[in-house]
């Protein structure tokens, strides 16, 4: 009706939030801005750009057109208050850390993670004076346990990779609050069309945008976003002086953009992890077709899962799909379209590792490469691979053994997928 404001759906926005046609060309796709920097209008609005008294661009490193349409679009689907997009989903991860943390802080982390992000936790961390301690996710009490005076925040990843669990976001975030610190998570492997964990109490969350996001395998990228509702008013790194803009009070200045525009303004303008804005345009190509692609990358996992499930040569399966998964609750709560579309599995052999290493290499339509989210089906052997660098501890810890191998389930026809892995798994050693 005429006068209401209305709510556009999920579709209209991933194709349309972010941007208007060009004015002076008419282009209708986002123009790529390929430049280093901006001409000031005059001395005194250069200085106020330098000084954050007005918004505009200074220098691509901080912002650029083409980046802020990809933030404003991604921050429409997540239901945030805004993003900052960065060159890869481990600098988004760390932008977030080295916003919200000084030296001597903690946090309180999933251990079922990435092996790239423990790595980071663990290693980057001590350099930094930062410390992580891991828990098993699936108890609250776990998490509760851990949080101690220096805790500064809690972080998960909303489907964990590779072990496929669904962290519970709603407890864990009530959790987060009444410590009054906020829960952090990592939903590359959700994106915003399966699961929006802002909507369950997350206040920041991150993407590897390298995956779903891009869906195609041709950019690095990620984004970090914040809901707006958290109080950073007594949080240290947000609402105190902060020496690097002359003692300027990020929470005071700007509210419940303050922790953006300091990981903005502050940590992305002095680490350098920018996205290109080429990159930025595949990114906006993708989210263009998010839900078109999600839905059929679900809907192929589904049907690998359980021709796999019920296959004699197959040891077990980890997909929150499958009714007998221990996450399937939770995976209907979170992900009720679907839990995404990278599960693992075992063979039944003497050797687990050995038949997983002649299954990769009999296949012949699953591509072998360290990667997830691709339009094309995916596969690898995390032990050996993306989580190599993690000590025997840490992989059992992960939930990692020798024999795991971990699908990314992409667009091709269905019945070619289970083909393909029906033929591989006859080529393995009994």
């Amino acid at each position: 009706m005429a006068g209401q404001k209305r709510r556009f759906g999920f579709e209209t926005r991933m194709l349309h939030a972010g941007h208007i046609p060009d004015t002076v060309t008419g282009a209708r796709a986002v123009p790529i801005y390929q430049t280093t920097s901006y001409v000031f209008e005059d001395t005194d609005k250069a200085a106020q750009l330098f000084e954050l008294k007005q918004y505009g661009n200074i220098y691509t490193r901080i912002n650029n057109p083409t980046v802020a349409a990809f933030e404003e679009r991604i921050a429409s689907l997540e239901n945030a208050t805004g993003a900052v997009a960065t060159a890869s989903g481990m600098a988004a991860q760390l932008n977030v850390m080295m916003t919200l943390l000084d030296p001597g802080d903690e946090i309180v982390t999933s251990s079922h993670l990435y092996g790239g992000t423990t790595t980071q936790f663990v290693h980057t961390f001590r350099k930094l004076g930062l410390k992580a301690h891991f828990v098993d996710p699936t108890h609250l009490d776990n998490w509760a346990a851990a949080i101690t005076p220096r805790t500064r925040l809690l972080y998960g990843e909303t489907i964990g990779n590779p072990r496929g669990s669904v962290l519970d976001i709603e407890p864990l975030a009530q959790l987060a609050h009444a410590h009054n610190i906020p829960l952090v998570v990592d939903s590359t492997f959700a994106t915003p069309y399966l699961c929006r964990p802002m909507d369950w109490g997350a206040d920041v969350v991150v993407h590897s945008a390298t995956k779903f996001i891009g869906g195609h395998g041709s950019s690095i990228a990620g984004v970090l976003l914040d809901s707006g509702k958290f109080d950073y008013s007594r949080f240290p790194t947000i609402a105190d002086p902060d020496p690097a803009y002359h003692d300027l009070r990020f929470y005071e200045t700007f509210g419940h953009y303050g922790f953006l525009m300091k990981a903005r303004a502050v940590t992305l303008r002095d680490t350098g992890g920018a996205l290109s804005p080429f990159n930025a345009f595949l990114l906006i190509q993708g989210l263009e077709t998010l839900s078109v692609r999600m839905d059929r990358h679900v809907q192929n996992a589904q049907a690998v899962a359980e021709f796999l499930h019920g296959h004699p040569k197959v040891a077990w399966v980890a997909y929150a799909g499958l009714a007998d998964n221990p996450y399937h609750a939770l995976a209907q709560k979170y992900t009720p379209k679907g839990p995404g579309a990278v599960f693992t599995f075992g063979i039944k052999a003497g050797n687990p590792r050995l038949a997983g290493k002649e299954f990769i290499e009999s296949l012949h339509l699953f591509s072998h490469l360290a990667n997830v989210g691709d339009a094309r089906s995916l596969v690898i052997h995390p032990a050996s691979t993306t989580h190599q660098q993690l000590s025997d501890s840490e992989l059992e810890q992960a939930g990692i053994d020798g024999g795991m191998i971990r699908l990314s389930i992409g667009l091709e026809t269905t019945e070619d997928l289970l083909w393909d892995l029906e033929q591989a798994l006859q080529a393995t050693s009994a």
